[in-house]
């Protein structure tokens, strides 16, 4: 080979490695067995969404904290059958059109029946799942279409947000979402960052503390609940849940519990009626961080956060 057919080939062969590595996102949402996606960042997973349609419902179990920490958990610690629901990280409501999709027993119980993932988005900044799902009653009729966006989300101080946002169909009627405190997104910490079983403390945007009490967090609005305490030996971590302000009850009233878990609450206040033509839109995110930062640098957190824009699911992606 010619020298200028050498040089030619060394040029192609550096450009098929620069193509090579910008084909490797830094963050990717990889399919597993048994309906599970992991999100990924430089191939250590920071969050498994679960949607396997022989569940009650979908959800985000584990959270992996900065420590590598898991900081979520799955039912109570002093009640794992009665509280079965408590899937770590996730969505669902007490009353809709009079079907409860909150708790796993009884007998007027709905599940949220994921169909098919249409997407799976992959890059340097984020990853992504997007879901359909079903909201059915317990003879199968779909009160609800629900499309979701799961996502892992890298901020700018390098630390990460679980995003998710909802778009929420009625099928052929109008549907009521019942006044409740119980719905429509949660999150449970681990044991040892609960108030009762660890060293755990519960804070909100409005310099609430705790549960109980005039200055508890329990059913107060805000625009954000912090849930912060040790995860191990000397190592405090924290879940900050953001209402995000096109919420169409923001600021949410949050149910909050020194055992270990809080809600935002869609319908606290009174009931929501979706009609058929207009859905419902939702938005939440919950930032994933290390210590117990100050309430200021939350504040900042939920300032960038309410910039975002809602979710388009009409955008076309390959």
């Amino acid at each position: 080979m010619k020298p200028c057919g050498l040089i030619a080939a060394a040029i192609c062969f550096s450009t098929a490695l620069q193509a090579q590595e910008k084909s490797i996102p830094i963050f990717q949402a990889v399919p597993q067995p048994q309906h599970q996606t992991s999100f990924q960042r430089d191939g250590i997973e920071l969050a498994r969404f679960h949607f396997s349609p022989t569940q009650n419902r979908p959800f985000v179990f584990p959270i992996i904290g900065p420590s590598g920490r898991v900081l979520t958990r799955i039912g109570h610690p002093h009640d794992p059958t009665g509280h079965s629901h408590h899937n770590s990280c996730w969505v669902s409501h007490h009353d809709v059109n009079g079907v409860t999709f909150w708790g796993d027993a009884g007998t007027n119980v709905g599940r949220i029946i994921t169909l098919r993932v249409d997407r799976l988005e992959d890059g340097d900044h984020s990853a992504g799942v997007i879901s359909t799902s079903h909201w059915q009653d317990k003879a199968g009729q779909t009160l609800l279409e629900e499309r979701r966006r799961t996502a892992v989300e890298l901020l700018p101080s390098k630390e990460i947000r679980l995003v998710v946002d909802l778009e929420l169909t009625a099928k052929g009627k109008p549907v009521t979402f019942g006044k409740t405190p119980f719905g429509i997104f949660a999150v449970r910490v681990a044991k040892s960052m609960g108030v009762t079983d660890g060293g755990g403390q519960i804070r909100n945007s409005a310099g609430n503390i705790n549960e109980q009490g005039e200055n508890g967090c329990f059913w107060k609005a805000a625009k954000w609940v912090d849930y912060s305490g040790p995860v191990a030996k000397d190592v405090v971590e924290g879940l900050t849940l953001l209402d995000h302000p096109a919420n169409p009850n923001h600021p949410s009233v949050f149910h909050v519990r020194a055992d270990g878990w809080m809600g935002s609450s869609l319908t606290f206040q009174a009931p929501y009626l979706v009609e058929p033509a207009k859905p419902l839109r939702l938005r939440y995110a919950v930032y994933v961080h290390a210590g117990k930062p100050a309430a200021e640098l939350l504040d900042k957190q939920w300032t960038e956060f309410s910039k975002t824009d809602l979710y388009n699911f009409n955008t076309k992606k390959p």
